[in-house]
């Protein structure tokens, strides 16, 4: 199956091990070689039922929801056909348990923080963020949860190499370790994605976004 470059191969799809508990998520081109393969199948949720199906069956169901496409939905055409983008998808071998880690990562650390300044509370690109030690490291400050923040180069030149006490600054928020990973918060946020809600649950897991 040949996929052609479209947007909605930007989008992602979660994935549940063989006893239906979310453990990954992974870009659609993987999720439809996972399906090709047959070592897995779509899961979706119609009237509190789960309903699964292959590569072929899903297939069949993509070309009649094609007929009555909703705004969310993201649909891929190949040399031969029209298919529905997944948003879940079950690993029919794998039941390994999810992992429980949040990644300490920058990406991470932007999306806890809504890429917005901690200082002045204005929201930036990305690329004009920068990451601030709340007591700096000359100071014993730690590189973890509790002690980095997102800044923008104004007010990360402002504090310098003070705390934010010393350069007359409040932060907007105590920076915490977030319980669940904060760029599939950000997943969560947008409509297509809220078939995955089903799935979740934040009390025992948490997902690494790649």
């Amino acid at each position: 199956m040949s996929l052609h470059a479209c947007p909605a191969l930007d989008s992602s799809v979660l994935v549940l091990n063989k006893c239906y508990m979310a453990v990954h998520v992974i870009s659609v081109r993987r999720a439809f070689c996972l399906l090709f393969k047959d070592l897995a199948e779509v899961v979706t949720l119609d009237d509190g039922r789960y309903l699964t199906h292959d590569f072929q069956s899903w297939r069949e169901v993509s070309e009649a929801r094609a007929r009555f496409k909703d705004p969310d939905d993201d649909y891929i055409r190949t040399i031969h056909f029209e298919i529905q983008v997944p948003r879940v998808i079950r690993l029919l071998t794998y039941d390994r348990l999810p992992r429980t880690k949040v990644k300490f990562n920058r990406r991470n650390i932007f999306a806890r923080d809504g890429n917005r300044c901690q200082y002045c509370g204005k929201r930036f690109p990305t690329g004009e963020l920068s990451l601030d030690h709340v007591m700096p490291r000359s100071r014993g400050g730690g590189t973890d949860w509790e002690n980095i923040v997102c800044a923008c180069v104004r007010c990360n030149v402002r504090k310098g190499g003070r705390t934010p006490a010393e350069a007359g600054m409040r932060l907007t928020k105590v920076p915490v370790k977030p319980k669940t990973s904060p760029t599939l918060s950000l997943k969560l946020a947008n409509r297509k994605y809220q078939s995955w809600k089903t799935f979740l649950d934040e009390a025992y897991w948490t997902v690494e976004l790649r």
